[in-house]
C-alpha cells in the first residue's frame, strides 16, 4: 500500500468533515472496508456523482475495499436531506428500472476495481425488503429518540414546511444499512456528501449501540462553483453521464467552459492527476489564462474517463472543426452532435432563394435590412465561408452535406438549416 490516503484526500480538498480524524487517519494505515450510497432518483448518474466515484477510486488505489450501495430500497422512501419539500414517491417498477441502469453505469466506471475485487455493488432492497415492521421498530427504533432525530439538520430544516413520517424514518433505514454492512462485511467507514452527515452519524451511533464497536464517517464537499451554484447544472439542463442524455461533445464543452476560478479545484476533485501536474496547470491559469490549458486537460481527462478514448478524439475533432470553420471535415452525425443545441430551421417548398431571403426565412437575421448589414459587415459565414454577395442565389446543391446548411452569424451564433 502507498502513503496514507488521508494525505491524498487532504491536499485535494476532499475532506469536509470526519469523525475522530486522528483515529481515522491511523485506521487508514491498514486496509479498511468503506461504502458510499447512491440514491435512485433518475435513469442516469450526472456529473455531480463523479466526486464520490473518483473519491472511491482513490480509496481502491490505496488498497482499501469499497462498496457502492444503490439505494433502491431507501429511494422508495425518499431522503429529506437538502430538500425543502416532500419528494414525490416514484412507482417501485420505475425505481427498479432506474436501478438497473445505474448499476450498469457504476459497473462500467468501476470495472477495473470490480475486476481485481476491490469494489462491489449492492442494492439495499436486498435486505430492506426482508425487514419485519414490528421487529424493526422494536430492535432499531428503540435506539433513536425523537429528540435525537429532530436535532438532525435534514429533519430540523423541514419542520416549518412539514415532513411526513415516511421521510422522517429515512435516517433509520440508512443507519440500518450501515449496521448491516458492518455486521456482514466488516464495513467500518461510510462516506458521502456534506448533506449526509446526519445520516452517517446515525449509522455510527447505531453500530455503537448494537455492537459496542467504533465505526467512522467522512463527508466530501458538495460540488459547488465559485458563485455558489451547483456544478453540473446549466441554465437549462443537467450534465448527465449517459451519452444519450448529454452527448460527449456537450459534456466536453461544458468542461472546456469552466470558470478560471473553479478549474484548479475541479482538477483536484475529479481527476487522478498528480499534485505536481495540477500545480503546473494552476500556474498556467494565473500566468496564461487565455490558453485555457487547465480547462482542456480537465475536459480531456473526464471525457476519456466517462466516454472513452474514441469519443474523446471525436469531440476534439468536432471542436477543432467548429473553431477553425473546417466544417467539411465533419460527417453528418458529427455536425449534428456538435450543433445539437443551436437554433434549427427548415427551408420547405423552395427551389432557390436569395441569400438575404434565406437569412430572414431561417431566423438568422431579424429583417432584410439586418441581413444586408450582416452580409456587408462580413458577419455571415455559410458552410465555413464568409459571404458578402447580397445577390447570391442558393439552392439545395449549395448544401454543406446532404441537405444541411450551417450558418454562423458573428463569432459564436450558429444555426443549423435543413433544406427539405
Amino acid at each position: 500500500m502507498r502513503q496514507n490516503i488521508w494525505t491524498e484526500l487532504e491536499w485535494r480538498g476532499l475532506i469536509n468533515q470526519s469523525t475522530d480524524a486522528e483515529q481515522l487517519k491511523k485506521r487508514f494505515e491498514k486496509s479498511i472496508v468503506l461504502y458510499c450510497g447512491f440514491d435512485v432518483t433518475a435513469d442516469s448518474l450526472h456529473i455531480g456523482h463523479l466526486l464520490p466515484i473518483v473519491t472511491l477510486k482513490h480509496f481502491a488505489q490505496f488498497g482499501h475495499k469499497i462498496i457502492l450501495l444503490l439505494g433502491d430500497g431507501t429511494s422508495l422512501i425518499g431522503d429529506p436531506s437538502g430538500k425543502k419539500s416532500e419528494r414525490k414517491l416514484q412507482p417501485e417498477e420505475k425505481i427498479q428500472e432506474w436501478a438497473s441502469k445505474l448499476k450498469k453505469q457504476l459497473g462500467q466506471l468501476m470495472a477495473e476495481e470490480i475486476k481485481i475485487k476491490k469494489a462491489v455493488i449492492f442494492q439495499n432492497s436486498d435486505w430492506l425488503k426482508k425487514l419485519n415492521l414490528l421487529k424493526f421498530i422494536r430492535e432499531i427504533g428503540k435506539d433513536f429518540t425523537i429528540g435525537y432525530m429532530l436535532a438532525k439538520e435534514s429533519v430540523k430544516n423541514r419542520l416549518e414546511v412539514g415532513i411526513s413520517f415516511t421521510e422522517f424514518s429515512y435516517m433509520l433505514l440508512q443507519a440500518y444499512d450501515y449496521w448491516w454492512l458492518y455486521k456482514n462485511y466488516n464495513c467500518e467507514l461510510q462516506i458521502g456528501g456534506s448533506d449526509q452527515w446526519g445520516n452517517i452519524t446515525s449509522g455510527i451511533d447505531l453500530i455503537q449501540k448494537i455492537e459496542n464497536k467504533e465505526a467512522f464517517g467522512l463527508t466530501i464537499p458538495l460540488l459547488l462553483k465559485s458563485d455558489g451554484t451547483k456544478f453540473g447544472k446549466t441554465e437549462s439542463e443537467t450534465i448527465w453521464l449517459n451519452p444519450q442524455k448529454t452527448s460527449p461533445y456537450q459534456f466536453y464543452q461544458f468542461l472546456i467552459n469552466i470558470d478560471d476560478r473553479d478549474v484548479v479545484k475541479f482538477l483536484k476533485f475529479l481527476t487522478f492527476l498528480p499534485k505536481e501536474t495540477i500545480e503546473g496547470l494552476e500556474n498556467e491559469v494565473k500566468n496564461q489564462p487565455e490558453k485555457r490549458a487547465a480547462q482542456k486537460i480537465l475536459a480531456e481527462e473526464l471525457t476519456k474517463f466517462i466516454h472513452g478514448e474514441k469519443h474523446l478524439k471525436r469531440v476534439q475533432k468536432i471542436s477543432e472543426a467548429l473553431f477553425y470553420n473546417n466544417l467539411k471535415n465533419l460527417t453528418t452525425d458529427e455536425l449534428k452532435e456538435g450543433l445539437n443545441d443551436v437554433p434549427t430551421a427548415k427551408i420547405e417548398n423552395e427551389k432557390e432563394l436569395n441569400i438575404v431571403d434565406f437569412l430572414v426565412k431561417t431566423g438568422v437575421s431579424s429583417s432584410k435590412r439586418q441581413a444586408r448589414e450582416d452580409l456587408t459587415n462580413k458577419a455571415i459565414v455559410l458552410n465555413g465561408e464568409i459571404v458578402t454577395d447580397l445577390n447570391r442565389i442558393l439552392t439545395l446543391a449549395d448544401a454543406l452535406i446532404e441537405n444541411i446548411f450551417i450558418v454562423r452569424r458573428g463569432k459564436k451564433n450558429y444555426h443549423l438549416i435543413y433544406w427539405e
